[in-house]
Formats: C-alpha cells, structure tokens, sequence
C-alpha cells in the first residue's frame, strides 16, 4: 500500500511521484506515493532496483558490469544499513551478473534476491509466437531461458500453444522451424529496436516487475522465468540465470529446472559459460577485490 521512490535525478522523481499518484484513482488499491529515502527501507517488503549506468560509445560489457557492480554495492550498503529485512529484485543490467552482485552485497539467503531474469523475454516472445498462430499470448506457454541477453534461448521442446506442443508442430511441419527461429531473432533483439526508437524499454519491464512484486506479496506460489541461483540445476552452480522458478513470500522458493533437448543444453550451457566467465572477473578465485569494493 506504500510506493517509496528513491531517485538522484529530483526534478524527475518529484514528476514520477506526482504522476502516479494521479492514476491512483483508478487503481485497484490505494496505493500511497512518495518521495523515498533509504530510511524507507526499514519497513519495506521489497526493495526492486532499477538504477544502473548505461552502455556508453566505446565501452565494453565489462567496462558497463564494473561500474555497475560498485553501483549496486552503493545501493545495497545503503539499504541494509537502514535494517531492510525483506527481498530484492534486481531489475539493472546485466541483470544475472548483478542480482549475483547484490546477493554477495547483501549477504542474504539467495532465495531473497531475485533478478528480473528473462521475464521480459518470455512475455515477448509468448506475444509473438499468439501472433503468428493467431492465438492470444494467455493460450502460448514458452519460456526463455539462460542470460538475459544475446545468449538466451527458447525452449520449444516443452512449449505449447493452445494445449497443442510445440514439438509435435514441428515434427509435421518441418518448415515451421524457420518461421520460429525469426520469431526468436526479433524476440532477443526486440530491446535493440525498441532503445533505438524510444531510448529505453519501460512498459514491458515494468510489466514484468509488477508481475513478479505480486507473486512475493501475495504469496502465490506461481513459476515465472527469473535470474535465479543455480545449486546443481542444468548441471550449473553458483551463478544466477533466467530459469524458472516457484516465486512466493519467501522469494524464490526452488528452481524449476526444465528438460531439456540435446541441442537445447548445449545452448544453455555455452549461455551460463559466458556469464560465469564474467562474473569470475568480479567474484571468482583470481578477481581483483578492488572491483568489487
């Protein structure tokens, strides 16, 4: 019933707050907006954090992770130091490389910190495989898996859309396969088109974050595709990626580990590889400790 917001940018947060507490009105609850400090944190339930620098001309992933690692460590200092006792989700990207920094920040249980993980990409990519079958995304069940990012994969194997699998489509329709794999292009790259047109994506995700609060709130015990940390699940460990999981008051409270095709696999190891590869430099047993301070 209470939205805090805490913001560097002033004039634009004084905005925000006004805004939404405009549409209150028609909300399905009152849901008081204010102007946030960490003190804020004390009571909350949640803590979703959005906050993170941009990909500038010239820098590389790793130039973008390192400053938001030290980022996210601020944050988190700040949060835990004001006795926040709830859950974190982590919407700032890389998101699996960062919701793994704000769980080593924070020193909570793992099940306690979330990453929007491959929400997003799941909700686009249900969207448009209803489109192509004229069918709405309620009646598609798919998920994205793996990073957040040019890696991620769709796992058609276990997908259905009206009850119908997926596979049995495309075992009597051969050429189904290239009208998917153009569906799964423009899903991965659909953040690509939308930044160049608008400069930045804000609907889906935020979309997506209320979708997860809701689940932790109301304590649903619903599976949503999120950055969760692997303990043996695909053959993997110590690392967050999109996978999905049964979300619930106590944050995330087991992975669902899907079953994979040969090919499937592969791909989502090479995905876990690339992000284990970069958080090693953060957090594995040669790092540079002054990154992470």
């Amino acid at each position: 019933d209470h939205l805090a917001i805490i913001d560097i940018d002033e004039r634009k947060l004084e905005g925000n707050v006004m805004d939404l507490n405009h549409g209150v009105v028609w909300s399905p609850q009152r849901t008081r907006v204010t102007k946030g400090t960490y003190a804020d944190c004390a009571d909350a339930d949640m803590v979703v954090i959005c906050a993170g620098a941009a990909q500038k001309p010239g820098e590389t992933r790793l130039d973008l992770v390192d400053k938001n690692v030290k980022i996210m460590n601020s944050i988190v200092a700040d949060v835990i130091a004001n006795d926040f006792d709830g859950i974190f989700l982590v919407a700032s990207n890389p998101v699996d490389i960062l919701t793994y920094a704000v769980w080593k920040a924070s020193g909570f249980d793992h099940k306690r910190v979330i990453g929007s993980g491959t929400i997003l990409d799941s909700a686009r990519f249900r969207y448009m495989l209803g489109e192509l079958e004229g069918v709405a995304p309620k009646s598609v069940h798919a998920y994205i898996i793996g990073e957040h990012g040019d890696s991620e994969l769709p796992v058609l194997s276990s997908s259905t859309v009206r009850g119908v699998s997926m596979r049995k489509k495309l075992e009597k329709d051969p050429e189904l396969h290239g009208r998917l794999e153009k569906v799964f292009e423009e899903t991965r790259d659909a953040a690509y088109t939308i930044i160049d047109a608008k400069g930045s994506t804000s609907f889906g995700i935020g979309m997506g974050l209320a979708r997860i609060t809701r689940a932790v709130l109301q304590n649903q015990n619903v599976v949503l595709p999120v950055s969760a940390y692997l303990q043996g699940e695909y053959g993997e460990d110590d690392i967050y990626i999109g996978t999905p999981a049964l979300v619930n008051r106590g944050g995330i409270h087991r992975v669902v580990e899907l079953e994979l095709d040969d090919h499937e696999a592969e791909q989502m190891k090479a995905s876990a590889a690339q992000l284990r590869e970069i958080k090693d430099r953060f957090y594995g047993p040669n790092a540079d400790q002054e990154a992470t301070k």
